[in-house]
């Protein structure tokens, strides 16, 4: 029993490097500039009260609230600018700002806990409110923020670092946070891929073909997908196989790299074909700092000890 509970806590604080948080607060903060420079026409009319936008904000709160009465939202906002004198419509643009600057100051690691809570926050009410009208990548995007705002910031490639010389961080503590943070990774692609094993539309192709001929995702043009018609179900079993296959073959020395670098191309392809950008780079990040530091690139061993790779397997 002593020998297992030393094996668990051996697996979950490994010492670690903070290059994988350095790499997640840098992407994060580069997803949420894409993010507000990609909505910043049409944030007031996707997330406007009532007759003014394109579904109304407060419809997807009421779903919201019958989900859940503590999970963030605009309203709370809206309803606190009022007291002081502001209008909902200045409260909504204001938000947009202030998620702006927090991916600003996440680039730069420029108050970088306060950053972090203040955008996962202001995210998950942008989210939360419009969630009529958003996809995966919010999701993916909370997620990574969440884990960003409780990890051990800041880390060593940060202005708070250079300016403020703060104590050293604890390795187990970082190698904690980075763990918990491959574990999701490696359960959300199991889940997802054994999903797809489960229909037929991922075995012969016809998942694959939809999602590259619905509108907007419709990037490639018709006469290439017919041409190419008999590659769909060869790579639709290789999607689900890669990601049934993550949490077996990325704790493996031997397989690690090369189980990293096909996920990374799947969601390069992802981006490229059906112009899903922002998703193919937040998985991107989420992948690199979970699993890149020890692995795409060599870093510096403490006691004979590489402190930023994952756990092996014999």
């Amino acid at each position: 029993m002593g020998q297992r509970v030393l094996g668990t806590r051996s697996f979950l604080f490994r010492s670690d490097s903070d290059r994988w948080l350095s790499i997640l607060r840098i992407g994060l903060g580069t997803e949420l500039i894409l993010y507000c420079l990609s909505l910043w026409k049409d944030w007031d009319y996707l997330l406007a009260s009532t007759g003014r936008g394109l579904i109304s904000r407060d419809l997807a709160e009421a779903v919201l609230g019958a989900e859940s009465i503590v999970i963030p939202r605009l309203s709370w906002l809206v309803a606190l600018g009022e007291k002081i004198g502001f209008q909902s419509e200045t409260v909504v643009q204001a938000a947009w700002v202030l998620l702006l600057l927090a991916g600003i100051l996440l680039c730069f690691g420029f108050y970088s806990r306060t950053a972090a809570v203040a955008a996962w926050f202001m995210h998950l009410c942008a989210v939360k409110s419009g969630d009529l009208v958003v996809y995966g990548v919010d999701n993916f995007v909370t997620i990574g923020l969440f884990y960003l705002m409780l990890s051990p910031l800041p880390d060593r490639l940060s202005l708070d670092w250079r300016l403020r010389k703060p104590k050293e961080k604890d390795p187990e503590l970082l190698g904690f946070w980075r763990r918990i943070l491959q574990l999701h990774l490696c359960l959300i692609y199991f889940f997802s891929g054994l999903t797809k094993a489960l229909g037929a539309g991922w075995w012969n192709g016809s998942n694959l073909w939809r999602a590259l001929i619905r509108p907007p995702f419709n990037v490639v043009s018709s006469e290439i997908l017919v041409n190419g018609k008999h590659f769909f179900p060869v790579l639709g079993v290789a999607v689900w196989v890669i990601e049934i296959g993550y949490p077996f073959f990325v704790w493996n020395k031997q397989t690690r790299a090369a189980w990293l670098m096909s996920v990374i191309f799947l969601h390069l392809g992802i981006g490229l074909f059906m112009g899903m950008y922002l998703f193919a780079l937040v998985m991107i990040v989420l992948n690199l700092a979970a699993f890149g530091p020890g692995t795409l690139w060599r870093e510096k061993q403490t006691a004979d000890v590489d402190r930023s790779a994952p756990a092996e397997t014999a």
